[in-house]
C-alpha cells in the first residue's frame, strides 16, 4: 500500500485550540447569566462541532431558549480571537513539511464551522496544507463521523481512499475513518487520552507528530 494523502483532524491533532475554545465559551455563557466552564469541561465537550460543544456547555442544551442566541454569540466572539493562544503542537509543521517533500498530499477536515477552518489553516498552515474543509452541512455534507467530508477532501486532492490515511485525536474520529474505509492513526497528545482512544477502538496509536511517518510504509 502506496500512502498518497494523509487527512488530518484539526482541534486537538494539528492545532492546541482548547484555552480559545474555552475563553470563546465562557464569553458566550457569560453574557447570558450561565456559569463558566473549566478548560477540563470544555475539553470534555469537544470534537463534534461548535452547535454540540454550546449544546452541552448551557444548560439543558438545545431545550435552552438562549442556546441559538448563545452559539452565535460563541461564533462571533471565536471569530475574532481564535488566534490568540491557539499553536501547533510541536513537531506538526516538520511533519508537514517532511510529508510535502516527500510528494504526499495533505488536507484537514473539521467539525469546527468552515470559515475558522480555513483561516485556521491558512494562518498556520499556509503551503503545508492545500485542502481544508469545515462543518457546512447546508451544502448538503454531514459533519464527521459521517465520510462526506473526508470523502470531498480525498476527491479535491484526485487520491482514492485505499491510498490515504486519517488521523485525529477523537473517538469521532476513529468512527470517521471506518465510515470512510480507510485507517485512523489515532494521537495521544490531542484532547482525550490513550486509555479513551483504546476503549474506543484505535488501532494504532502515535505519541510524536513523527512517527506518522512510520506509518506510512
Amino acid at each position: 500500500m502506496v500512502i498518497k494523502a494523509v487527512i488530518f483532524d484539526l482541534d486537538g491533532t494539528l492545532l492546541n485550540t482548547i484555552e480559545d475554545l474555552k475563553e470563546s465559551t465562557n464569553f458566550a455563557l457569560s453574557a447570558f447569566g450561565y456559569p463558566v466552564k473549566t478548560v477540563e469541561e470544555v475539553n470534555s465537550f469537544v470534537g463534534d462541532g461548535v452547535s454540540k460543544l454550546i449544546e452541552r456547555a448551557i444548560p439543558n442544551g438545545k431545550d435552552n431558549k438562549d442556546f441559538e442566541p448563545c452559539l452565535q454569540m460563541f461564533k462571533f466572539f471565536y471569530s475574532q480571537n481564535m488566534l490568540n493562544q491557539t499553536k501547533p503542537y510541536e513537531g506538526i509543521n516538520e511533519l508537514l513539511e517532511t510529508l510535502k517533500a516527500k510528494g504526499i498530499k495533505t488536507a484537514v477536515v473539521s467539525n469546527k464551522f468552515d470559515s475558522a477552518v480555513k483561516e485556521l489553516t491558512k494562518k498556520y498552515f499556509d503551503g503545508l496544507i492545500s485542502v481544508s474543509i469545515g462543518e457546512n452541512e447546508k451544502e448538503g455534507i454531514k459533519k464527521k463521523p459521517a465520510p462526506d467530508m473526508v470523502l470531498k477532501a480525498l476527491k479535491e486532492l484526485d487520491v482514492q481512499p485505499s491510498d490515504a490515511v486519517y488521523a485525529g485525536d477523537s473517538n469521532t474520529d476513529i468512527l470517521t475513518a471506518q465510515n470512510t474505509g480507510i485507517p485512523c492513526i489515532s494521537v495521544s497528545w490531542g484532547f482525550r487520552t490513550k486509555e479513551f482512544l483504546l476503549e474506543n477502538g484505535a488501532k494504532t496509536i502515535i505519541d510524536y507528530p513523527s512517527e506518522l511517518l512510520n506509518c506510512l510504509s
